[in-house]
């Protein structure tokens, strides 16, 4: 199964049209492709066809994150480093939440991808519209080849990135390798439940009970494994924080919230069933 939505060489990106590219990340997206989405890619696509002449590698576009149930904008393999992009597409700050995000999405990288550890880590938070006159690479003070998040705009990415691979050092990353790296370890069962139900109403949960549920199959199996009781032992303090996780949810009626909490018991059971957890 294919983590992002595209991906290519940088060489063969550069030579594909943006709507060729823009149809195959809306033709991969789970969800209907709105106008803001549209154009953020479509700019993205433009600002990278602009500065990747120069270089070689590999390019990811919408990488998932399976533990955080998010997408890092673009991914580029180049040389021996890895560049975590974070697009703010005609911003003129650099919020914290931002830094925040590009910041956790290397971290996850770094500690959670096997084909990563090793790897020179470089986050980059791009507001294509803020003002920026230089950008500073350094790295964390654990010698783990994390950069700490680097600022910049349009108009500075490019000397970012080469800024980024003067700095880095090691041997040229192979991507087939690199795109085979397991993700470890599996989410924990909150973290689970609220990638499962992200971008999803209370009315579309609901109707996942409507018919006869496979998750209410395999745990019926589940209870009949021998050694239930050594594997079944679920804190109830951790199930009580995976039902406030996704309190924000519980907006529609009493029915609807009974629903949500029986599709969320049967959701925990499905994934200690499939030793996910």
């Amino acid at each position: 199964m294919r983590r992002e939505y595209y991906s290519d060489t940088i060489a063969n990106f550069l030579k594909t049209s943006s709507n060729e590219i823009l149809g195959k990340l809306a033709q991969s997206s789970e969800f209907a492709l709105e106008q803001t989405q549209r154009d953020a890619w479509l700019e993205e696509i433009r600002i990278l066809q602009n500065i990747l002449q120069p270089h070689k590698g590999s390019i990811y576009f919408e990488y998932s994150i399976p533990r955080m149930g998010k997408r890092i904008d673009v991914v580029l393999l180049i040389g021996s480093a890895i560049l975590v992009l974070e697009f703010k597409v005609g911003e003129k700050e650099f919020t914290s939440y931002a830094i925040d995000q590009v910041w956790d999405y290397s971290l996850d990288l770094k500690n959670f991808h096997e084909t990563s550890h090793e790897c020179f880590i470089a986050p980059i938070l791009i507001a294509t519209k803020a003002k920026v006159d230089t950008a500073i690479v350094s790295t964390t003070s654990h010698n783990d080849k994390l950069l700490f998040p680097i600022k910049s705009n349009e108009a500075l990415l490019s000397q970012v990135i080469d800024d980024v691979l003067r700095f880095v050092d090691g041997n040229e990353i192979n991507p087939l390798q690199w795109e085979s790296g397991r993700y470890q370890p599996t989410p924990t069962i909150i973290e689970a439940a609220m990638a499962l139900y992200s971008g999803h109403s209370v009315s579309e949960i609901s109707r996942v009970m409507l018919v006869p549920s496979i998750l209410e199959t395999l745990l019926m199996l589940y209870l009949k494994s021998s050694d239930f009781q050594k594997r079944s032992r679920i804190n109830l303090c951790v199930l009580s924080q995976v039902f406030l996780a996704l309190g924000k949810l519980w907006l529609g009626s009493i029915l609807q919230q009974i629903i949500l909490i029986k599709t969320m018991i049967f959701t925990v059971f499905f994934f200690q069933a499939m030793d996910l957890l």
